[in-house]
């Protein structure tokens, strides 16, 4: 594992234009979000974080007012989609880019209930943890980064404001801590995968979650519609 820094890069609204376009096929970013909570139509999105695998992050501020263009009002959605980060959204519908997320199903859920976009396509070391490390009875982020890479994260800022008009230092470095590790641990968990012979249903796994996030968003997170007997009345 490498030691070295992140270089963090602070953007108001947007990533630069072209960011997408730099990025090579079969290349990936790893990604996370930070809202003011966890309810997906009542809570908003205040910051978007996007590191590459030199451990460049990017920290994307959402102003309020600028991080509902699609969100589900009722039945429909609210006009305005020209509100949306154009060259965000470009990264996470872009189909040559891997987005790697810890908990994928939470933060694209929040970017289609935020913007009505789709992201794809995903990795997600939540899930390749459950998967791989089946001997293992914890799965958070923190949990990965002690057992494969050595690194104890500092989660003094898990609960934090992140409406607030100006982040603090620490808050930055909070943010950028959640995304410069999942290169490496998407890498291993990977190698894990493959050597298990889980890898293919890993990738049924990651395909399949962005339906599923799109569920929650729409307000079916908490039935299995998979299941012949949903709620006891069905």
């Amino acid at each position: 594992m490498s030691d070295i820094s992140p270089k963090i890069f602070f953007h108001e609204g947007d990533l630069p234009s072209g960011f997408t376009a730099s990025l090579d096929a079969g290349s990936a970013v790893a990604i996370d979000s930070e809202a003011t909570g966890l309810h997906l139509q009542r809570d908003r999105l205040c910051l978007v974080q996007v590191a590459t695998a030199d451990k460049q992050c990017h920290l994307v501020r959402i102003a309020k007012n600028n991080e509902g263009a699609g969100i589900i009002s009722g039945n429909s959605r609210v006009d305005g989609m020209t509100k949306r980060p154009q060259e965000l959204t470009t990264l996470l519908m872009a189909k040559h880019v891997t987005k790697i997320f810890h908990f994928a199903r939470f933060d694209v859920a929040r970017f289609w209930a935020s913007y009505a976009v789709m992201t794809a396509p995903v990795f997600c070391t939540k899930i390749a943890s459950h998967l791989a490390r089946t001997y293992a009875p914890r799965h958070g982020l923190n949990d990965l980064c002690k057992e494969i890479l050595g690194v104890n994260m500092n989660k003094q800022e898990q609960s934090s404001d992140w409406g607030r008009d100006t982040l603090t230092d620490t808050q930055m470095a909070y943010a950028a801590a959640d995304v410069i590790y999942l290169h490496e641990l998407a890498a291993a968990l990977e190698a894990q995968l493959k050597r298990e012979n889980r890898w293919m249903l890993a990738e049924a796994c990651f395909g399949f979650l962005p339906i599923r996030s799109m569920l929650d968003a729409e307000g079916w997170n908490d039935l299995d519609v998979f299941a012949h007997k949903m709620h006891p009345s069905s």
